[in-house]
């Protein structure tokens, strides 16, 4: 992945509707999921939706196909890996690493070490 997909990915992940949007897509599966149980799911208005599932498109972060008169949104994988690998790349200075899963576990082990 390029840098200059990887900010464009990252921006446009930096609201909060979008970022729900994409983290339930991905819940969701290669199925995908209708833009109606989206909203529904997320309590947002359709009309609202169709701004963050083009700002998600223009990223690659998702992929639309019209199944009858439904749009079904689905996660585009590859591009969400490519994203994660982007930033990793260069993890731990190329030492094999587990970062802490997550950060409530990480105060538990430092409140065990102070």
């Amino acid at each position: 992945m390029e840098k200059t997909d990887a900010v464009t990915a990252l921006a446009a992940l930096a609201q909060d509707n979008r970022l729900d949007v994409f983290r339930l897509l991905v819940q969701a599966g290669p199925e995908g999921m209708t833009a109606g149980a989206i909203a529904e799911a997320l309590d947002l208005a359709p009309n609202t939706l169709t701004f963050h599932f083009d700002r998600l498109r223009m990223a690659g972060l998702v992929t639309v196909r019209r199944e009858g008169r439904s749009m079904i949104y689905a996660a585009r994988f590859e591009t969400m890996n490519a994203l994660v690998g982007f930033l990793t790349e260069n993890c731990c200075g190329g030492v094999s690493c587990t970062p802490a899963s997550s950060s409530k576990s990480a105060r538990k082990r430092n409140k065990v070490l102070a």
